[in-house]
């Protein structure tokens, strides 16, 4: 198999590759849209100081979530299409394990707060501690949730689930500014994961699943149909993204994942594979979410609502790079032969989306932050500019790391990751007193560039040659 076979389409103009990446993409920002709404919103009804807090208590629980997932979520991408008729046992058991030790860790810090995170003291108050536990878990479970159907080629429900918990918490933190002023922004994300979670999940286990069971291939929805044989190695979709109308494409049938005696899927190499996915994830959410957090405790809660709202805008340019490196992903992951070319069609054509993007909202920073506030466009649009160019290497970081997933180097996936976490959080606690919040934008850059120059630089490490091999 060549390099340009990787997912070629029957149909021509169709690029699997490309196409799943842009609905996964599209329900990103759509996502994100509403999800940018809905904090503009809160300033309205909540004040300065507990948007601040209630948002680093969001990041906080974001990062928790994560350490409780295990690097699970990429684990039901990565092996969900091989998976067979052990996919409701795989999914289940990533389950128990996420929601177990999400539980250990959230209850862990509530206990630690003093020590770690005294800004975020509310919530030891029994409600907020309460709706903080809840949320977290639900979370945790909620990631999973698109990580599986993401494994199951089932774009479309990722894409309507996070736009109905995105539209729900604003029905949420409208209803309930009244009446819980301090803690409504936080409950909001309670009701609206809670109920998102019990209805994907009740389709997913009652409906999905058995129909895959009897046979059905996951990438049966919409376009994604597939049929064995169809074309040379080709096989369906990957995360959230194909939709209703488009064309069906040829399949390629994985080999058999490697089990365990017992008989599971959760043999040595998804062993292995989660472990590293952990490590890695972990050095993520840490760089995400702990500088919101670094923000309040050394500049305050003002400060810190500035910094987190220039983040959620500037966030909608990384989801690019992330989509588009997750279809790559699922599509190269049983044809390594032709992960080079993806990576360049990647890069070539997520590049192309992402310079006039850059440009458009670095010139628009001021209007686009004026949505929040004339607080906000005085003395975060500086910030904004600099988090949005970050978005640029960022694509050459977010490429090269799903390429070493594919290849199985996961070391290097780990070392990339904890690298830019380091440059990250060591760049921001240095530059804050200097610079102050500015200083944690300063920090996003460097870090980003610094990182993509080195994987350019070695690039043979994750961009294969013909064959499949690192180059």
């Amino acid at each position: 198999m060549t390099q340009a076979q990787l997912r070629r389409p029957s149909r021509p103009g169709v690029d699997p590759l490309l196409r799943n990446g842009h609905v996964l993409t599209v329900g990103s920002l759509v996502t994100s849209a509403f999800g940018a709404g809905y904090w503009a919103l809160a300033t309205r009804w909540y004040g300065d100081a507990t948007v601040g807090r209630s948002y680093a208590a969001v990041s906080a629980l974001m990062l928790l979530s994560g350490l409780g997932q295990l690097g699970l979520g990429n684990v039901l991408v990565r092996f969900l299409p091989q998976a067979g008729s052990d996919r409701p046992a795989l999914i289940r058991a990533a389950y128990t394990a996420a929601g177990g030790a999400t539980l250990v860790g959230v209850l862990g810090f509530l206990a630690l707060i003093p020590v770690c995170a005294p800004g975020l003291g509310f919530l030891r108050e029994p409600a907020a501690g309460a709706c903080f536990v809840a949320t977290t878990v639900a979370y945790a479970l909620f990631a999973l949730q698109d990580g599986a159907l993401t494994g199951l080629r089932r774009p479309g429900p990722v894409v309507g689930k996070n736009s109905g918990f995105a539209v729900a918490k604003i029905v949420f933190v409208a209803a309930l500014a009244g009446s819980m002023p301090t803690i409504g922004i936080l409950m909001s994300w309670t009701l609206a994961l809670v109920s998102t979670l019990v209805v994907v999940d009740a389709w997913l286990f009652a409906r999905l699943l058995p129909t895959d069971r009897r046979g059905n291939p996951a990438g049966s929805e919409g376009g994604s149909e597939v049929r064995p044989g169809s074309g040379p190695g080709s096989r369906p979709g990957s995360r959230p993204d194909a939709g209703p109308g488009a064309g069906p494409v040829a399949r390629f049938e994985p080999p058999a994942p490697a089990r365990h005696r017992s008989g599971s899927v959760l043999g040595g190499a998804v062993l292995r594979y989660a472990g590293a996915e952990y490590l890695g994830t972990l050095c993520w959410l840490a760089a995400t979410t702990l500088p919101s957090i670094i923000v309040l405790e050394h500049a305050g809660a003002r400060e810190s609502a500035y910094f987190s709202l220039a983040w959620v805008v500037a966030n909608t340019l990384y989801l690019i790079s992330l989509n588009m490196g997750a279809s790559l992903l699922v599509e190269a992951a049983g044809e390594r032969a032709g992960l080079a070319a993806g990576c360049r069609r990647v890069l070539r054509h997520t590049g192309a989306l992402l310079v006039p993007a850059i440009a458009a909202l670095v010139a628009g920073a001021p209007l686009v932050l004026r949505v929040f506030g004339p607080g906000y466009a005085r003395n975060g649009s500086t910030l904004l500019q600099l988090l949005a160019v970050s978005a640029l290497p960022h694509l050459v970081v977010a490429t090269a790391i799903s390429a070493c997933r594919v290849l199985g180097r996961m070391r290097v996936v780990v070392a990339v990751q904890a690298g830019l976490a380091t440059a990250v959080l060591t760049l921001t606690v240095l530059l804050l007193p200097v610079l102050g919040v500015l200083g944690a934008g300063v920090a996003w850059l460097g870090a980003q560039t610094a990182t993509a120059l080195a994987l350019l630089i070695a690039r043979r490490v994750w961009l294969p040659d013909t064959a499949g091999r690192p180059a």
